[in-house]
């Protein structure tokens, strides 16, 4: 597939399904040449080979129309999540291999959810070649919210190994040391702008840029202008331009985002409910302590009135 150029030499637009959409995004990785090219671009890392682990997958259905029991219906939304087992080239003719744990949430906040899954994998025993092996892992999530105090749309946490007595850094790395700690890498999809095409990371990123949405209400798909000439890149559009145009495929993405607004609506009625019972309790707080300073005023009062009472017993 050739990239669309106009006569201008400005690129056409195409639309694309979105690819925050856990449809979407498992698509796209179930693809090993994508998977590659994603994983590759993003750790700067040549990817000799990957393997997928089984994925989650899940989220809220809206109720069937009665054809369904309501305990028959999905009730809940989880973290979409994929795991690979990835060969990596180190220096020529070296190479390790790594688990990389790739996390997409549209709420940041759900903390919790992702120790537990990064818990999970710190037990976990792989095998390889008929022996079990504890491998080094490396993260990423894909948020679809934005993180505060942090502008960039794709950062990196990294380690490094630092001698505490003499102050320098050490290069060599121990395998206790990596398999008990691990690098990251956080996407920020609501903080992509498509401005300009100066890095292989920067295409990658473009696909993710939530704007120039079709439908004012959805943001299933969206207009997608690019000019590259990286192959990776146009099969990546190729796929999601397919994507969008079956209407199979973009069901299940439409019903994916009824979900979100269904979760958003219980989020949002939930927070709602934490405040109202928060300033109560702090109301009920505020009254018990009033309640508190006028009992100790009457004990006061009954101290002052017994010790007069005392006085002119006395006399």
């Amino acid at each position: 597939m050739e990239a669309e150029i106009q006569s201008s030499g400005q690129p056409k637009s195409c639309v694309i399904a979105n690819p925050i959409y856990d449809t979407v995004f498992k698509k796209l990785m179930e693809n090993e040449r994508i998977a590659k090219f994603f994983l590759g671009t993003l750790l700067g890392e040549n990817i000799i080979s990957v393997t997928a682990h089984p994925q989650e997958f899940t989220y809220l259905k809206r109720p069937d129309s009665g054809k369904k029991k309501p305990e028959e219906e999905t009730v809940g939304y989880s973290i979409f999540r994929i795991d690979f087992m990835a060969t990596i080239e180190v220096k020529d003719g070296e190479w390790k291999k790594i688990l990389i744990e790739v996390q997409k949430s549209w709420d940041e906040t759900d903390v919790i959810r992702f120790r537990n899954y990064l818990a999970e994998q710190y037990r976990r025993v792989d095998r390889i070649n008929g022996e079990e092996i504890v491998l080094p892992i490396t993260t990423i999530y894909i948020l679809g919210g934005r993180l505060f105090g942090i502008e960039s749309p794709c950062i990196k946490v990294e380690r490094c190994y630092r001698d505490m007595v003499h102050g320098n850094a050490i290069d060599e790395k121990s395998p206790f040391v990596e398999k008990l700690t691990h690098d990251s890498y956080v996407i920020q999809a609501g903080r992509i702008t498509n401005e300009h095409y100066s890095t292989k990371l920067h295409e990658l990123l473009s696909l993710f840029e939530q704007a120039h949405f079709i439908r004012e209400g959805s943001e299933v798909s969206k207009q997608y202008t690019y000019l590259s000439d990286n192959k990776d890149i146009l099969f990546i559009t190729s796929v999601l331009k397919e994507m969008v145009a079956n209407p199979q495929e973009r069901e299940e993405i439409e019903k994916e985002e009824e979900a979100m607004r269904i979760m958003a609506l219980f989020g949002k009625t939930n927070r709602e409910q934490t405040k109202a019972l928060e300033e109560q309790a702090k109301a009920l707080e505020e009254k018990d302590k009033v309640i508190g300073e006028k009992d100790k005023a009457l004990e006061e009062q009954a101290k002052q009135i017994a010790e007069l009472k005392r006085l002119l017993d006395t006399k």
